[in-house]
């Protein structure tokens, strides 16, 4: 009688290695496909959130105190402040804009930001803005002066 050369347990083991690569490359594959559709990314605004001090953040960002300047200066012209953009490739995602020289709040691309201006998309460190009869504005966070 003839005995078999590969004992039975690797035959075993590697059939088990085949199937688990297998089921990862399905389960990969599976969710890379299915998350292809829009993800909002989640806004939240808590009651009574604290004010965003302008300053403050451009100085933990590493800016000075001229770069804080030029966005008073912008509001005073503007009244739509861009301090903030999360955005993704497709150019979809939030932006935290001051209005009136309020505090600053996040807003969703296709959010109205106010009165007739949409948040239209954000790439980068801008954001546009659509109003009636399709004019825009795109509003751009300053630049950030490294010492």
């Amino acid at each position: 009688m003839q005995t078999n050369s590969v004992p039975l347990w690797r035959l075993r083991a590697a059939t088990f290695v085949l199937a688990a690569l297998a089921a990862a490359s399905a389960a990969f594959w599976g969710l890379k496909i299915g998350s292809r559709g829009s993800v909002a990314a989640p806004v939240v605004a808590a009651e009574g959130a604290a004010v965003l001090d302008a300053h403050a953040v451009v100085r933990a960002l590493g800016g000075d105190a001229s770069s804080g300047q030029a966005a008073a200066t912008t509001a005073a012209r503007n009244p739509y402040v861009l301090m903030g953009v999360l955005a993704d490739r497709r150019q979809v995602g939030a932006a935290l804009i001051s209005v009136d020289g309020k505090a600053a709040k996040p807003f969703a691309v296709g959010e109205r930001v106010d009165g007739d201006w949409v948040l239209h998309a954000v790439a980068g460190r801008k954001a546009t803005l659509v109003g009636v009869g399709g004019t825009q504005m795109e509003l751009e966070l300053p630049a950030v002066t490294r010492p």
